[in-house]
């Protein structure tokens, strides 16, 4: 074989046009871009159908998009948060009513058992404050003899007696207000 000294000449297609020609290296180019347009065609092909894959597990077998999927979702939490505030609020009001009716209530309690005529009878008389959150309410004494029982009631008003207390009486007071 023989040697030109010239660089080989590769012949494109039919056409003749070589390949080391202006022609030659622009189709090649134009070959090699169409390479790489082809293979980021099949990697946005796969980021494509695994979008699509998210988005049926997001919006399972509904025809709409993902933008009308977020505005019902948005409607519905509009509705959910006006419909919580309403519970909230109507349970505020029950709750105040509660409350209200807890402040009447029994909060203190005090009990003491004695032997009002000093009989040795077992101690059966009793004397028994029942107060509120303010500390207002009731003494109930229970004054038991041999053949008869007397009760008083005297009441209480921010933890003092409105009549004279015995001294049964103002112990089962002190009581109820220590605890």
């Amino acid at each position: 074989m023989r040697s030109t000294g010239a660089a080989p000449r590769y012949r494109l297609g039919a056409m003749g046009a070589e390949l080391t020609s202006t022609v030659g290296i622009v189709a090649l180019a134009a070959g090699l871009i169409a390479l790489l347009a082809l293979g980021l065609a099949a990697v946005l092909y796969r980021q494509l159908r695994r979008l699509r894959a998210d988005q049926r597990a997001v919006l399972g077998d509904q025809e709409a998009d993902l933008v009308t999927h977020a505005a019902t979702l948005d409607a519905s939490f509009r509705a959910l948060h006006e419909y919580v505030t309403e519970v909230a609020r109507r349970l505020d009001g029950r709750v105040s009513v509660a409350e209200q009716r807890l402040d009447g209530a029994i909060a203190h309690w005090g009990l003491i058992r004695y032997d009002a005529y000093n009989e040795m009878s077992g101690r059966q008389s009793t004397s028994i404050a029942l107060l509120d959150s303010s500390r207002s309410g009731v003494v109930l004494s229970s004054i038991h003899h041999r053949d008869q029982a007397r009760l008083y009631a005297k009441q209480v008003d921010n933890g003092r007696g409105e009549l004279r207390l015995s001294p049964e009486e103002e112990e089962a007071l002190r009581l109820a207000l220590s605890s």
